[in-house]
Parts: structure tokens; sequence; C-alpha cells
């Protein structure tokens, strides 16, 4: 008889609960028994296992963050790795689903290729997965920084105010883009199309004579140091300058219906996968349908993400 594991991995985001409860309905379905391993793959390390049900798991679905707990992917040393395949025998796991990021992914393709039968769920806030168009928890963060940034406005608006907004994003820029588009935000600067400060003043200063005194900056973070860019701008243009980092906010909260549904659609896509002997693949979305790729192919295709950047440029100020 099957029985799988199944873990979170890498930062939380919102959905993964609804993914874990996706997974073990799923599995039941089909008879497959599931455990739940604590805080990623610390917990496979640390035997740190215990039986999962769906009956355990009714009120989890709307809830943010992840039952399972979670810490960052390791590297899996020689010794880690003879702990986790003897914890696998141990508790008779058979096969492993990852809910997480990149790195997650990574630590999974190795234990892929040391013959543990491994399926991945994409569950990062920032996006930054190119072979799927969502991951889980991406949808909920953007509309909590449409929140935040309505009301910093509110305060901009009375007081004209110039604000730079930093959020979450690394190395993608998706959540700057989508929360910028959606909450009619004038500059954005984001990897993947990052402005300079000669750009930023010059978009701010043809505002500000067109009378549009109340702007905002949003950035993505680790890309400006915003209290240098914030001093930059006001001694450019004397002007004043606000700032905001909204941090860890933007990872809480319930998930939105949309990374409910996504979250659910992909915890049966990885049980399916498994019951048809598949392993080493990352499930995805594309154009609303379920996909699936191997986790060699997970970073292909990196000229999508700013094709989006191309055919929105219409909408962006600068």
């Amino acid at each position: 008889m099957m029985k799988i594991g199944v873990l979170t991995s890498g930062g939380d985001a919102p959905g993964m609960n609804a993914a874990i409860s996706a997974v073990v309905k799923a599995a039941n379905y089909h008879n497959i028994d599931v455990m739940g391993i604590n805080y990623g793959y610390n917990g496979l390390i640390e035997g740190s296992i215990y039986p999962l049900n769906a009956s355990d798991l009714e009120n989890i679905t709307d809830a943010g963050g992840t039952i399972l707990k979670i810490t960052r992917s390791p590297e899996l040393n020689e010794k880690e790795e003879l702990i986790v395949r003897n914890n696998l025998e141990k508790f008779e796991i058979n096969a492993l689903v990852i809910i997480g990021d990149n790195k997650s992914f990574e630590v999974a393709r190795k234990l892929q290729q040391l013959g543990v039968k491994v399926i991945g769920i994409p569950a990062t806030v920032e996006n930054e997965m190119i072979y799927t168009d969502y991951s889980i928890g991406f949808d909920t963060t953007v509309n909590t920084i449409l929140e935040c940034i309505h009301k910093i406005k509110d305060t901009s608006l009375s007081h004209d105010k110039t604000t730079i907004v930093e959020v979450m994003g690394r190395n993608c820029g998706d959540l700057a883009l989508f929360s910028a588009l959606a909450g009619g935000v004038e500059i954005i600067s984001t990897p993947e199309r990052k402005l300079d400060l000669d750009t930023i003043c010059s978009t701010l200063a043809t505002r500000i004579s067109d009378g549009k005194r109340n702007n905002m900056i949003i950035v993505t973070d680790e890309l400006h140091d915003i209290q240098e860019l914030q001093k930059s701008i006001e001694e450019k243009l004397n002007i004043s300058v606000r700032t905001s980092t909204l941090g860890f906010l933007q990872r809480g909260g319930n998930p939105s219906a949309f990374d409910r549904v996504l979250a659910s659609r992909m915890g049966i896509a990885a049980i399916e996968l498994l019951m048809n002997e598949q392993t080493g693949k990352a499930v995805g979305i594309k154009e609303n349908k379920m996909i699936d790729v191997d986790f060699d192919m997970v970073d292909i295709d990196e000229g999508s993400k700013l094709e989006s950047y191309r055919l929105l440029e219409p909408l962006l100020s600068t």
C-alpha cells in the first residue's frame, strides 16, 4: 500500500494549508495514507513525522501560513541524505509531495536523484517560478499589497506627498508589477525593468509640473536602497518623500479564493501524478490548465517574464 509524506518548505505562502488539505483528501480518496512532516526538510532529518487524516484538516483551507510549520531548505550533506532515506524507510513512506519554492525544488531534485519519488507544488509569494503562470500565495499577496497602498495613497493625497513603497520579490518583479498596475501607481522599478534616479526624478518632475503632487513609487526589495533613494529625490527635486517597507505583512492573512482553488487543483494533480507512477515532476498552471514539468525544466523559458512586461508597456508611465 502506498504511503506518502507531505511537507512545506521555503517561505510561507497563503494557500499552503489548502494544498496540504487537497493532497491529504485526494490521497485518502485513492486509499493512500499520508504522513505530515513538520518543519520542512529538517523534519525529515529529525523524524518529526506523524499521520495526517482528512478529518483533521476540515478547517484549514481558509487559514494562512502552514500547519506543518516551515524552514528554509538545507543543502543536505551525505550524512543527512542517509538519515532522510532511513527515516523514509522507518515510516514506510514511498513518495514525497514538496510544497515550496525554487530552493525547495532543488532539494527535491536531489532526493529524486537518490531514488526518492518526489512531486513538487509551487508555493511562493514572489511568483518567481518561470515554468508556471502562478504559484500558490501570489494572488493573495498582491491583494494584501493593494490594501496597503490604497491606505498609503489616502495620506499621500491629503499631504501632497511622494511615497516609495518597497514590496517583496527579490529577483522577480511580479508583485511590484501587478500591484502597481492594479493600484494605479505611477512609477515602478523591478529587476526586469530597473529605473535609475534620473528617470524617476524626471517622471516625478513632469507629474509635479502638471499639478500632481501626490505620487507613489513601487520598488522590488533589494533593488534600491530606499533611504538613499528618498534622500536623493528630496535633494534633486526639493520635495518631501516618505518610505514604507511592507515586509512580512505581505505574507500573512487568509488566502484569496483564487489561491485556495489553485492550491486544491495542484494538490489533486500531484496525487494523480503519483497514481500514474510519475515522479521528479513539478505541478504548474498554464492558460488555466494543470501542467507538469521535470524538475530540470523548472527554470527554462526565462523570456516569458520579460514578455509580460513588454505587453504591459502602454500602461506603465516610464
